[in-house]
């Protein structure tokens, strides 16, 4: 992925060496919902895998390494930011208005809970912010074998999936519904959610490519791997469980790779109707 020298977001929020406070640089969209509930990127506690990390607290040194990583992220804010505008107002004849992204290091709150490395990155519709510690992007490499920039790309692009979906109305309706569902039904509806913005963000890929030519060879199989190694029935086995579909919250292997290519191939926002079909 070409992202170096390009143009970064102003919706960044630092909270990497204050403690978990930060203040915000760029503003997001406003809204209220009913229901708040975290959007949780993987759906299985990565603790495991942590070695003790989550037990971090926030702030701490940030490293060259950090301010890379914070750096790429930045990039891939802002180019959600062009996509998703150029979206809207061609397919849908609306404004979009961008999330803010929180960086931390360890541990932070959001209205939606704790944040730490157990929790993986995840979107809260409570204050419309995606919240992110770029150390899972080692752990996505090390421990989950989703390797490359563009898998972390990806992972950029499906939480800004969520807002899409928030933009939408999409989210809260779908919240409403499943705090009214029992555990089953409330799972099985998650995963319609996750695999709508596993779709949107199949769109964002291909948009980018469009528009900004920063795709380069082997990225999109990147993204692709990165879908399937956290499917939920490819998390659970790695985990030693035998994979339970009534637990699943963000969808199979072969679901969500097939969803982000569903979106990357049509790039339309109605492609995605995840909700409305019977073959997820």
């Amino acid at each position: 992925m070409q992202w170096r020298g390009r143009r970064t977001s102003r919706n960044i929020e630092d909270r990497r060496s204050s403690g978990g406070r930060g203040i915000a640089v760029g503003g997001g969209s406003v809204g209220i919902l009913a229901i708040v509930v975290v959007g949780y990127f993987l759906g299985v506690d990565l603790t495991p895998l942590l070695d003790g990390q989550q037990s971090q607290q926030g702030g701490g040194e940030v490293t060259a390494a950090d301010q890379e990583a914070a750096e790429f992220v930045s990039v891939t804010l802002a180019d959600t930011e062009d996509v998703w505008t150029t979206v809207f107002q061609e397919q849908l004849g609306a404004t979009y208005a961008p999330a803010t992204l929180v960086l931390y290091k360890g541990v932070t709150q959001s209205p939606c809970g704790g944040a730490s490395g157990a929790t993986g990155p995840f979107y809260c519709p409570g204050d419309q912010k995606v919240y992110l510690d770029t150390a899972f992007f080692v752990t996505m490499e090390q421990e989950l074998g989703a390797r490359g920039d563009f898998a972390s790309a990806y992972v950029v692009a499906h939480e800004i999936g969520h807002h899409v979906q928030d933009e939408l109305g999409i989210l809260s309706r779908a919240n409403e519904v499943r705090g009214q569902s029992s555990t089953a039904d409330s799972n099985a509806i998650s995963v319609r959610i996750e695999l709508q913005a596993d779709c949107l963000s199949g769109i964002w890929a291909r948009h980018a490519e469009a528009q900004f030519g920063s795709i380069e060879p082997g990225d999109l199989e990147e993204a692709v791997n990165a879908a399937r190694q956290i499917g939920d029935d490819t998390l659970q086995r790695n985990a030693g469980r035998v994979p339970s579909p009534h637990t699943f919250t963000h969808g199979t292997s072969e679901q969500r790779s097939r969803w982000f290519q569903t979106g990357y191939d049509s790039g339309q926002i109605n492609s995605c109707d995840t909700f409305g079909t019977d073959r997820l």
